[in-house]
């Protein structure tokens, strides 16, 4: 009898279904249901984040991939009905070591259990999310999948190598939003911005609004004409899945809107398009940044801050110089403390602001919030004042 077994019959606390998870080199973990039973495939990704996992799921970033939560105890503040990123959970599969048998939160509604089960999402627990975190680490984020139904290792391998791999997939436009909505301006309305819904996070928009930003998000299907006719004071493009190098409209409707000269954020995804849009390339990591302790320096005024993360894709810029572009001078503004990655880019002309970037998530949901001060940096932008 395993060990998640003979503590379950200890609490008195129904069996699960035993589960098999298959990662694309053939390395097999055994373990217990947790969430809906049944398959699924997508691509192994590991999540530092010691908390924030409701808020994980429901980032629509995650589209497609399963995540491995580092941290050992898994759904102990339960769900609530505040905390969601989106109207759903996003998460391909989920993957923890210790899940919760009681949630422990006056917020809590239901547990994480439940609330996977209702939404269909397959996961497995009981697993070594140390090793194969490891493990991941030193062979990179791979395709992987989890079975209830199929729990010969073989079989399985089998399934996860017809499984479509992230690299070269354009997922935008699975994840934006159906029809344009307003995120009206909190107190007096300063600007208008309009905002490309790439796989949107709610509160991104809530930040906006705060400081007095009336926010038009749009589909990501939309035309530069559907940008204009939002009269914006300037652009923003959100996180979302996805690779870059496969995304074409997008891209070609930024370079419009820079060519027009209006102003432009972008943040994660948003990031990626920017760097691409101004003639950069863009890679795909070994195993990506995930999770909410992320060491970021600002070079523009040498801060350090530690932020939230969640990409698989960087950009290819130089770190040791400017690049001319047919919209002005741009430049590496962030970079990671721990690779050196790109983690931010900044245009200018004529040495004035006109645009920049970030790779992470500056919206803090979950995360810390020492990146706030990003949307303060766009409402100087939106004034002219940068």
């Amino acid at each position: 009898m395993s060990r998640p077994e003979r503590r379950r019959r200890r609490y008195g606390v129904a069996l699960r279904a035993p589960a098999i998870m298959v990662l694309e080199d053939g390395r097999t973990f055994r373990g217990e249901s947790f969430g809906a039973e049944g398959e699924t495939f997508g691509e192994a990704v590991f999540s530092t984040g010691m908390t924030g996992y409701q808020e994980t799921l429901t980032d629509p970033s995650y589209h497609r991939q399963v995540v491995i939560m580092t941290a050992p105890h898994v759904g102990n503040t339960g769900v609530n009905d505040e905390d969601m990123e989106s109207k759903k959970i996003w998460v391909a599969g989920y993957v923890v070591r210790d899940p919760a048998r009681v949630p422990s939160s006056w917020r809590s509604r239901r547990t994480l259990d439940d609330e996977l089960r209702e939404q269909g999402v397959v996961g497995i627990s009981g697993v070594d999310t140390r090793a194969l975190t490891r493990h991941l680490r030193e062979a990179g984020a791979m395709r992987v999948g989890i079975s209830t139904t199929t729990l010969d290792p073989e079989e399985l391998l089998a399934k996860v190598k017809d499984a479509a791999e992230m690299a070269g997939s354009e997922l935008a436009d699975e994840v934006t939003t159906s029809e344009a909505y307003v995120v009206p301006a909190q107190g007096e309305k300063r600007f208008t911005v309009a905002a490309l819904d790439l796989g949107i996070k709610e509160m991104t928009p809530e930040r906006m609004a705060e400081r007095g930003i009336e926010v038009h998000v749009l589909p990501a299907t939309s035309t530069i004409d559907d940008v204009r006719a939002v009269n914006p004071d300037g652009l923003f493009y959100s996180n979302g899945p996805g690779d870059p190098a496969a995304t074409t409209h997008q891209i070609e409707l930024l370079q419009e809107a820079l060519g027009e000269g209006i102003p432009y954020f972008g943040i994660c995804f948003g990031n990626q398009l920017f760097g691409r849009a101004l003639g950069f390339g863009t890679y795909k990591l070994k195993y990506g940044h995930r999770g909410i302790n992320q060491p970021v320096q600002d070079r523009t005024t040498g801060k350090v801050e530690v932020t939230a993360h969640n990409h698989g894709f960087a950009v290819d810029a130089p770190l040791d110089r400017d690049t001319e572009t047919p919209y002005g001078t741009a430049s590496v503004s962030h970079i990671n403390l721990n690779d050196d990655c790109v983690e931010g880019l900044e245009l200018k002309k004529e040495g004035k602001l006109k645009g920049f970037s970030v790779q992470y998530h500056p919206e803090a949901a979950a995360g810390p919030h020492d990146a706030a001060y990003l949307f303060d940096r766009f409402v100087n932008l939106l004034e002219g004042s940068i």
